[in-house]
């Protein structure tokens, strides 16, 4: 099995519906991004997936939540824009992009400070 890492960031605003504390006050994070993809072959030149498309479905997602305030997009109306459920969301698009054939995103993890970060992955 290999597995691929890139790692990426965006900007933006959110408030948690329903927390009792500072954070259901407006509030930013500059979040980092780690993504993880798995293959269990290569193509013909050695390759589980060429980065340039991994960083480029990637940063689709993340022109989507750069410098927004994420509770106004329709996947977080319902739902807090956590960093569990922001993993969750970028894990479930780039599934969408790119879980194809041999490559599957395996894990997305979530930092939205230094020291304090979510994953989400799908068991078995």
């Amino acid at each position: 099995m290999y597995e691929l890492k890139i790692k990426t960031e965006f900007s933006s605003a959110h408030n948690l519906r329903g927390y009792e504390g500072a954070c259901e006050s407006l509030h930013g994070h500059n979040w980092h991004v780690e993504v993880y993809v798995r293959s269990s072959k290569l193509n013909d030149i050695g390759l589980a997936l060429d980065f340039k498309e991994l960083k480029k479905h990637t940063n689709e997602i993340m022109d989507e939540l750069d410098h927004r305030y994420l509770n106004e997009l329709d996947a977080f109306k319902e739902v807090n824009p956590s960093s569990e459920n922001l993993a969750k969301y970028i894990f479930e698009e780039l599934e969408r992009k790119i879980g194809t054939g041999d490559v599957a995103v395996s894990k997305i993890t979530v930092y939205e400070s230094k020291n304090s970060a979510a994953s989400y992955y799908k068991e078995g």
